[in-house]
């Protein structure tokens, strides 16, 4: 297979089908990439799994796309929410891009009362995701939700779904890392910024049947390393490493 460019585009996948490219893919793939007519290119749409594609027309403006072949199906990832209170710009979009290379299905940003950053460029993180589902071989591009209030999204916390507080005050108790529920339930894991939570979240996250306090380790870690750290716990337990 002689494709080297994997892109993600929001239209439909098939035997036969014809893929046009905007302005911004149309540079990418002929100016940067110079990929000529006939040059093989990888799809996927988070629908149709990957597909190998062909140069039909290539423009500097526009561009087609004909699919020829399915190379692999859609596989989405498990049942996992990431719910995070931003960070500084860069170490945000760590974050984001971390989060699809481990597979969660949704990241939610949250400002609380010690947030030491309220920006969120919902269009950016999105962008910062399609390009890790490119990079990395996922067929899936999380939904990224826009930025709210940490009460009001607990407020609205659907009764089927665990939420994993990765809570600083447990590093130093003893015991491994552990999940304790069974694979397959819907999950998430909630990260707080930099300066902890607030007394009135802790009690409000206490306050919550479906909270449950996770030790990440001995150490007390940064927002982007505990974001990471829980990822890779729950994946073990309950996600598709195991």
């Amino acid at each position: 297979m002689d494709a080297k460019v994997r892109l993600y585009v929001d239209q439909p996948l098939g035997k036969g089908q014809a893929v046009a490219v905007g302005p911004d893919q149309a540079n990418y793939l002929f100016a940067v990439m110079r990929l000529p007519v006939g040059a093989g290119v990888l799809l996927f749409n988070g629908r149709d799994g990957e597909w190998l594609a062909r140069v039909e027309d290539a423009g500097k403006k526009r561009g087609i796309l004909r699919c020829e072949a399915a190379l692999r199906p859609q596989v989405m990832p498990p049942d996992l929410w990431l719910v995070f209170a931003p960070v500084r710009k860069e170490r945000t979009s760590f974050i984001v891009e971390k989060a699809v290379e481990l597979g969660v299905a949704r990241i939610i940003p949250v400002l609380t009362r010690f947030s030491n950053s309220e920006r969120w460029r919902q269009d950016k993180q999105v962008a910062h995701a399609i390009e890790a589902a490119e990079q990395c071989g996922a067929t899936y591009v999380p939904d990224v939700a826009e930025i709210r209030p940490l009460d009001r999204v607990l407020a609205e916390w659907p009764q089927n779904r665990v939420l994993f507080w990765a809570d600083e005050t447990l590093a130093r108790d003893t015991g491994a890392p552990g999940v304790g529920v069974p694979r397959g339930t819907p999950s998430a894991l909630l990260i707080g910024p930099e300066g902890g939570f607030s007394d009135a979240e802790k009690a409000a996250l206490r306050d919550l049947p479906l909270v449950r306090p996770m030790r990440l380790g001995p150490r007390i870690l940064r927002a982007e390393t505990a974001a990471i750290a829980a990822m890779v716990i729950w994946q073990q337990a309950c996600g598709d490493w195991a």
